[in-house]
């Protein structure tokens, strides 16, 4: 299953990608899908196993930009954008 990470930074975006990679999680950095109809462009892309374990990562900075985890499928040749989860400060 592959996870997006949704931000309105670019800058959010690009921390966050190197910030999983520190913490030993793969993460690459890939266009938003125009599909999520939000975003700077720029969003993290990671295997679902990770998830948890990014949102947790996530508390660790300060990502007001942060939009939320989407589930990305393809249907019909098509990607499809799903709320995967949210992550709530505090």
């Amino acid at each position: 299953m592959i996870v997006l990470a949704v931000f309105r930074s670019r800058s959010h975006s690009i921390d966050y990608a190197e910030k999983l990679k520190q913490y030993g999680v793969s993460a690459t950095l890939v266009p938003t899908p125009k599909e999520a109809r939000i975003g700077c462009g720029l969003c993290v892309r990671l295997d679902g196993r990770d998830a948890a374990r990014a949102s947790a990562i996530l508390k660790t900075g300060k990502y007001s930009s942060f939009k939320g985890f989407y589930k990305m499928d393809f249907v019909g040749g098509k990607v499809s954008l799903t709320p995967y989860f949210w992550y709530k400060e505090g």
